[in-house]
């Protein structure tokens, strides 16, 4: 299978570069614990246990993001998107500082290859986070939900088209059966559905060219150098709201603008989850978590903002999920093939 993604940024896949990022402070803190109640004579927490409530706390951060969009009201996708960008970077420098973990960010910057690839990758998850800021302003998380449980189809295609990779028969029935959904869902939209096809195809390719940096550059030096590169324009585009008088960042209020930059504790602590969580699990598990966060979604387009369900919709969604079924099946059992490592 293509690979594993999340809801903002980062992806895991075999043998790709989430596996093995880590959030070194998670893991002690877990390591901590386990000694402790060790010493107490309790069974300590098993590392799949933990691992386990790591990516529920991650994909479930991803799953409720568009409840924080809608509390930001009345700023614009515009506006969320540079502070997002700017608030994450100032996120990351504070934990790299309090983690003494920044030679593996000046190691990205200076080696050039690295730092072109991340910034790619920057403008991708750029173009990705606006999408996706927008289609939840505009009242489209179902729109959006669609976006994140297509994605893994999007990634066994881009390994089909790009890294020339053979597909098993399965893989090719999941793929021809989401085709046929995208056609239902046209119909039923009036239109191709647009806003979806961007989000998934813009997080494929991110993981793509993050495929290339590897297990080199750890999750929070690489969000670090990625909203890096963004910043410039991110602080132009929040200078010229402000010029033109539309920043809503410190005109609506202090809990406003708390609410703003908590844009970058809500960026990277899920990130640090899901690299907890990785370490933790095997690969399959990480993969059926992966559908937790645009189902959260989902639920909450249809129960919280009520946005409009219509059948075509419903058998659009359901061939969606029928191909993840086929795709996830033919994952795992995949998966049990592989040999295992011998036990030491």
């Amino acid at each position: 299978m293509g690979s594993v993604s999340t809801n903002d940024g980062e992806q895991a896949s075999p043998p790709n570069q989430q596996l093995t990022a880590v959030a070194p402070d998670l893991n002690a803190v877990a390591e901590t614990d386990a000694a402790a109640a060790g010493t107490k004579g309790r069974k300590p927490r098993s590392e799949h246990s933990t691992g386990l409530l790591f990516g529920l706390a991650a994909y479930g951060l991803w799953g409720i993001l568009p409840l924080y969009f809608a509390i930001l009201e009345p700023a614009g996708p515009l506006e969320i998107v540079a502070n997002r960008v700017v608030w994450s970077l100032l996120f990351c420098v504070l934990l790299m500082t309090a983690m003494r973990s920044w030679r593996p960010f000046k190691a990205a910057l200076v080696d050039k290859r690295t730092l072109g690839t991340l910034s790619l990758a920057a403008a991708l998850i750029a173009v990705n986070w606006l999408t996706y800021t927008v289609a939840v302003l505009s009242e489209r998380t179902v729109e959006a939900s669609l976006g994140y449980f297509i994605n893994p189809l999007i990634s066994v295609l881009l390994g089909v088209l790009i890294l020339k990779e053979r597909l098993r028969r399965a893989q090719w029935a999941a793929l021809s059966v989401a085709f046929i959904a995208v056609l239902v869902l046209a119909f039923g939209y009036g239109n191709v559905p647009w806003l979806s096809l961007i989000l998934a195809f813009s997080f494929g390719f991110y993981g793509l060219v993050k495929k290339n940096v590897g297990s080199k550059v750890d999750a929070v030096s690489s969000l670090s150098v990625e909203t890096l590169v963004l910043t410039p324009l991110a602080g132009a585009v929040m200078a010229v709201l402000m010029v033109q008088g539309q920043a809503t960042l410190l005109d609506n209020g202090p809990g406003h603008f708390w609410l703003m930059a908590a844009g970058g504790l809500i960026t990277a602590l899920p990130l640090l989850f899901f690299g907890a969580a990785a370490r933790r699990l095997p690969l399959s598990m990480v993969g059926m978590l992966q559908y937790l966060a645009p189902l959260i979604q989902f639920i909450l387009a249809l129960a919280v903002f009520n946005e409009p369900m219509p059948l075509e919709r419903w058998i659009g969604f359901g061939l969606i999920w029928l191909s993840l079924i086929i795709l996830t099946t033919d994952m795992l059992a995949s998966y049990r093939k592989l040999p295992q490592p011998a036990a030491a």
